[in-house]
């Protein structure tokens, strides 16, 4: 971290309400750095675990936060409670999953473009 530069205090909590990788970032770290974190640092023992950082989702205020923007860039900011700790959700989404639903959107496509009209 850069002399001066301004710092934010991040908790992240995981799908069963569990916060992991409590710290202070400073404001020019990159989303995808955060991810790498999570991954390596993710709880052992949980039954959904990311295998990369595409699998993992930030949310921070209702928006899901792009990759190569920056802490500043995504305008996080002091959280509004008294210990000034903000809460990013995070969201677990594997490749896989993915693949299936773009799937199955696309077959459900083609059943309706197939549709026909016998009189």
């Amino acid at each position: 971290m850069g002399e001066g530069e301004e710092c934010v205090e991040l908790k992240f909590r995981i799908y069963d309400g569990t916060d992991i990788c409590h710290g202070t970032y400073a404001s020019s770290t990159t989303v995808a750095t955060l991810k790498q974190q999570l991954v390596a640092e993710w709880p052992q023992g949980k039954t959904i675990t990311p295998k990369s950082i595409n699998d993992v989702k930030l949310i921070h205020a209702g928006k899901i936060l792009e990759n190569d923007r920056t802490l500043a860039d995504s305008r996080i900011t002091v959280g509004d409670l008294p210990s000034g700790v903000t809460t990013m959700h995070v969201v677990i989404q594997p490749l896989v999953a993915k693949k299936k639903t773009e799937k199955t959107k696309e077959e459900m496509q083609k059943q309706n473009s197939c549709a026909c009209i016998i009189l």
